[in-house]
């Protein structure tokens, strides 16, 4: 049985026994496609077996399928593994929404149905609401079944998996919220490490580590790895910030003998390690990314592409940038600054989020919310402004509600005005 290895993570320098390697991140690669999710090396390995097939004459007694079809999922993937929407990408992306918007595959539209999209689908949606959704069986429940809702063709059996795979999902948020406080409690009675954040606990459920790592990533800006330990064996999962390359510094701890598995790109990785050996690890990494990272990489830094006054944030003005679209990872949403703003009704919703209103200089007003931002610096700084003015930095996006559109900003930062 010949096999064929279809991957995109940072190959090693000795390859698989296999009939073929098709990754663009092997060593002897110098393809310019890199950036590519093994979602979209997949597909172009079908395009190229069908255009085989074309020639060699295998449709002239059959119907050739037509491959953009299956550009949904393409974009699916390629969204939710966090490959960067550049190049070829933007492409995948950009068409597979169109595909998306067709509700042609029936399990992608039933979890639509279920998840409240009422609106031709994004990156943010294929990312946020529908992803988490399908991966949510394998995290909590039944790895099976986003596969089976994503290749069904029956309607009623996609509208029960669906309802299964939220159902799973609100489940995941909260054994998440749980794993979290504790590894923020574990990380705050600690001396602090300068390079990594790594925690490890029993009774983890390995399902939720990756995303607890993001979280970790978020508070602290510095690499983080998070262990579920189990029979003497851990199961991590880790997250970078940029120019710290942790699939490179799992992939040598791996040839150091330091790990049982593991691999990864720059920006994630994942590996299993004895328990034993997770101080050696941890060690380790916090040595890679001090001896690694440049100059700067773990400051926190908020990039931004210009200065508005809330009057200027309208409708017209974000379906104008919307042409920039899709977003995500290596092409963010624009992020602007409002200089020298008020703000008014700050208040708490939910639990972690802070919303209020930006009065310009003019007397504009802009809603604006700030998500997990309660337990913050710039929580507390929404919250006490007390009519002092101050800069602050968000992206724009639509606020739908009840038939009416309004412009919203998701505040990421705010600095007093000097």
């Amino acid at each position: 049985l010949d096999v064929i290895v279809v991957d995109h993570h940072v190959a090693e320098p000795r390859l698989p026994r296999a009939h073929a390697v098709i990754n663009p991140n092997r060593l002897d690669d110098n393809s310019p496609h890199g950036q590519m999710a093994a979602v979209g090396v997949t597909f172009l390995l079908v395009a190229a077996v069908n255009r085989a097939l074309r020639e060699c004459g295998w449709y002239e007694k059959r119907a050739e399928p037509d491959l953009r079809q299956w550009l949904d999922l393409v974009a699916l993937g390629t969204v939710c593994d966090v490959a960067l929407l550049t190049g070829i990408n933007r492409v995948f992306v950009t068409q597979g929404g169109k595909v998306m918007a067709g509700r042609g595959n029936p399990g992608i539209s039933a979890l639509a149905d279920v998840a409240g999209i009422d609106e031709a689908p994004s990156a943010y949606h294929a990312g946020f609401v529908l992803g988490p959704r399908v991966n949510a069986g394998g995290r909590v429940g039944e790895s099976s079944l986003g596969a089976r809702l994503l290749a069904s063709d029956d309607k009623d059996e996609c509208q029960d998996i669906a309802r299964r795979l939220d159902s799973y999902n609100k489940e995941r948020r909260d054994i998440e919220a749980r794993c979290l406080e504790e590894a923020i409690d574990l990380v705050e009675s600690r001396p602090s490490d300068p390079g990594v954040v790594f925690v490890a606990a029993h009774g983890w459920h390995p399902g939720v580590i990756g995303i607890v790592a993001s979280r970790l990533v978020e508070r602290y800006n510095r690499p983080a790895c998070v262990v579920a330990i189990e029979d003497g064996v851990g199961k991590g999962s880790g997250r970078s910030v940029r120019g710290v390359d942790l699939g490179a510094a799992i992939l040598n701890a791996r040839q150091q003998d330091l790990l049982l598995n593991g691999g990864g790109h720059p920006m994630a990785a994942g590996f299993t390690v004895s328990e034993g050996a997770l101080e050696a690890l941890r060690s380790f990494l916090s040595q890679w990314v001090a001896g690694t990272a440049g100059e700067g990489s773990l400051v926190p830094e908020l990039s931004v592409d210009g200065a508005i006054q809330p009057a200027a944030a309208t409708v017209d003005f974000l379906t104008k940038l919307d042409r920039l679209a899709p977003f995500g990872s290596g092409n963010a949403r624009p992020r602007f600054v409002f200089p020298g703003v008020s703000i008014q009704k700050a208040d708490v919703v939910g639990i972690h989020h802070v919303r209020c209103f930006l009065k310009g200089q003019d007397g504009a007003r802009l809603k604006a919310i700030a998500f997990r931002a309660v337990e913050r610096p710039l929580g507390a700084a929404l919250l006490n402004s007390n009519g002092m003015p101050l800069h602050i930095a968000g992206h724009l996006q639509v606020d739908r509600w009840q038939g009416r559109e309004n412009a919203q900003l998701i505040i990421e930062d705010a600095a007093p005005v000097t």
